[in-house]
Formats: structure tokens, sequence, C-alpha cells
């Protein structure tokens, strides 16, 4: 069930914010890297910090698995090429393509200034545009593929007094680009799909969020986004590797244009605060 033995998986945002190899609390590119590889994919991790691709790598090689890396700016087109190039001139192919890399900036349309609105359009939309821009013709001449790209309950719901138009904007437009990718290679053997992370607990939040948004409390920013979940916890990016598992998995085979919501209930919610 779920194996992936003799595929080859190229992630973007492979690594995870904080390098420590102990560290107990991962992001979703790492968690996704690492359970691919269990289940026999070789893995091609990018990310922008190499440096962080690498711990994955050792991961998943202390495991038994197979994983090269490789420091990719994803919103440079001659970067994302020379990577899907090395991929397959080391592998020979590439079955399953991961779109992870994102990030939000806060403001709304007014207080945003046109600069962060133009690297957020690049940084989470843009990226999965250039990495399905050169791995699709592979993928094409395979006859076969998967694609999952990762967006955000951010482009389904709005939270009063926290804009990140930006942010929302670009996620609600990878739906839209998975859907339209999709279709148009629907009948070339090649699928895409997107995963809807919610309030997850990731690296993120541990080394990023809580200095941004929590005064440094990070505690009291768990307990609080615990609280927003109907379950009562956020979910942690295991829970978004194995949707993307399944998705990228010959199980979802009639499976395109689809989206999975990982978000323990919360945009079925009526309470937007």
């Amino acid at each position: 069930m779920l194996s992936l033995e003799n595929k080859v998986a190229f992630i973007s945002g492979a690594g995870s914010v904080g390098d420590d190899p102990d560290a107990k609390v991962w992001g979703n590119g790492k968690a996704t890297a690492v359970l691919l590889a269990r289940q026999g994919a070789r893995i091609y991790g990018v990310d922008l910090r190499k440096e962080a691709a690498d711990v994955t790598k050792a991961l998943i090689e202390k495991e038994g698995g197979t994983c090269l890396t490789r420091g990719v700016d994803m919103t440079k087109a001659n970067e994302v090429k020379a990577a899907v190039d090395d991929c397959v001139k080391q592998f020979g192919r590439i079955d399953i393509l991961v779109n992870n890399v994102g990030g939000s900036a806060p403001g709304d349309a007014v207080a945003m200034s046109e600069e962060v609105w133009d690297r957020q359009i690049d940084h989470n939309l843009k990226t999965a545009f250039l990495s399905c821009k050169y791995v699709l013709p592979v993928m094409e001449k395979q006859g076969t593929g998967a694609i999952v790209n990762l967006a955000s309950v951010a482009g389904l719901r709005m939270t009063p007094g926290r804009a990140h138009v930006a942010y929302s904007t670009t996620k609600l437009g990878i739906l839209a680009f998975s859907k339209s990718t999709a279709i148009s290679y629907a009948k070339k053997g090649i699928r895409c799909n997107t995963v809807i992370p919610g309030l997850m607990h990731t690296a993120l939040v541990e080394h990023r969020l809580a200095k941004t948004i929590a005064a440094n409390d990070l505690q009291g920013l768990i307990d609080k986004r615990n609280a927003q979940c109907p379950t009562g916890k956020m979910g942690d990016a295991w829970d978004i590797a194995h949707a993307v598992l399944f998705l990228a998995s010959d199980e979802a085979r009639y499976i395109t244009a689809a989206e999975i919501v990982v978000d323990g209930g919360l945009t079925a919610t009526t309470g937007l605060g």
C-alpha cells in the first residue's frame, strides 16, 4: 500500500526552518521528503538554504533512503530549470513533484507595499508555475506523473483583524492553477492535486511566528492556535505529509484536479476569530 518504489520525487522547500537535526517539530517539506523516502521514493530535495535540505538528506540516508539536495531559489527560472535537469541527469526521471514553497506577509491592499505584493506573488505562486513549467515536459515524455501543490486555508477563509491579502490571494490562486494544470494534462497520464493545510504546529510556528506575531510567547501562541481548532489541537507536518503521500501514490490514480483539506474541521466552522 502506498508504495513509491522505483519512483523519483522532486520536492521544493524540502528543508525546515531551523537546522537542528534532533528537532521534534518539523516543517511540511521535511516531513514529506522523509515519508516519501520511507515509502521507497528517491528524493531530490531543493531549498533556498541547501544546509536546511541537507538536514533532511541526513535523516533520509540514516534510514537507508536516497536523497540528493540542491540550493535553489524557486523564483528564478534558470535555477529551477538547472535543478530539474540535474534531477533527471541523476535519477533519469521525475515521477512526483511536490510544490511546498510559500510564506505570508501581513497587510491589506492599502497598507501593503507594491514590492511586498510582488514578492508574495513570486514566492507563493510563481514558484509552483516554474517547477511545473520544467517538470511537466519530463512527465509528459514519461507518460505519467503526479503533482501535489500546497495551498492554505488562508485562501478559503479570512480572519478579521489579520489581513494577509497577498498570501490569501496566492493560496487561492494555487487551487485554480492546480485545476487548470490537471485538466490540461489529464489525457497525458499526469495528475495534479492540492493539499490545503489548516493551523499546523510546524517549525515555522516555533522559529518564526512566535517572534513575529506572539512577542516570543511560543506557548501562548500554541495555546491560542489549538483553541481555534475544532479538535482542540493543531495538526502537524506529518498530517500534511500523509495527505501528499496518498495523492502522489498509485492508489490515487483516478484523483486529479482535487483538493484535500487537512485542517481538523477548521474551515467547516462559522467562528472566524
